[in-house]
């Protein structure tokens, strides 16, 4: 039972060799690129939807931190579009990967904090000790203040794992007490799909929410760091 629950989880191989490489590049085809003087509709929504979730999350940012624009939209238009295709029957979710979350994590939050310490050095290690702080406290706060820093990609990867794998486990124990309730009750089989159903919509609004959660966190990081 528990191999089959899990199964979903595991990677994905054709003839030995693992795929995981070009699951993880076929977002990127469903996002096509302008090449005429007048777009359809498709592309026009589409960038529509790019500019209003940059403009949302670029406020906040200063001339330097807008330089990383390019860089939140391709993260946040990856994650989103691998969490749906992940909802799709018989796919696979690289997001519920925690070594994967964890190779976007570490790299973007390591990269706020080298700006950080590059452009705002003072302001970087302020951080580590509150104003006003007594003075026998300050060895104490330093650790608690380093190993809060050093948790933020840990939560990060975490938290895009722990939702994603919830939310398919869900679906699967539903889906599959829906399937055995049939020979049993039908009206109870179809009131588990009718929740079925609203599960699946809940967890299409979870893959996008939680890439933009992902997202809005690297860029606070980034704010914090210029």
């Amino acid at each position: 039972m528990n191999e089959n629950l899990f199964a979903s989880f595991a990677a994905p191989s054709m003839m030995g060799l693992p795929i995981v490489v070009l699951i993880v590049m076929f977002p990127s085809i469903l996002f096509p690129a302008p090449n005429r003087l007048i777009n359809n509709r498709l592309i026009s929504i589409q960038q529509w939807l790019i500019q209003l979730t940059s403009k949302q999350m670029l406020a906040i940012h200063n001339q330097k931190g807008r330089t990383w624009a390019l860089m939140l939209m391709s993260l946040i238009l990856f994650i989103g579009s691998t969490n749906l295709l992940g909802l799709l029957p018989h796919s696979f979710t690289p997001t519920t990967q925690l070594s994967m979350n964890l190779g976007m994590a570490i790299p973007l939050w390591a990269g706020t904090v080298i700006t950080g310490f590059r452009y705002k050095t003072k302001a970087s290690l302020a951080h580590f000790l509150p104003q006003g702080t007594p003075l026998p406290l300050i060895p104490m706060l330093v650790i608690i203040e380093t190993i809060s820093l050093f948790i933020q990609p840990m939560s990060l990867a975490v938290r895009l794992t722990a939702n994603i794998t919830a939310g398919h486990l869900l679906i699967h124990l539903i889906g599959g007490a829906t399937l055995a309730l049939i020979n049993i009750s039908a009206a109870t089989a179809f009131i588990t799909f009718i929740i079925l159903i609203l599960l699946t919509i809940l967890e299409f609004a979870v893959a996008l929410i939680q890439a933009y959660v992902f997202t809005l966190l690297v860029s606070l990081y980034l704010h914090d760091n210029t």
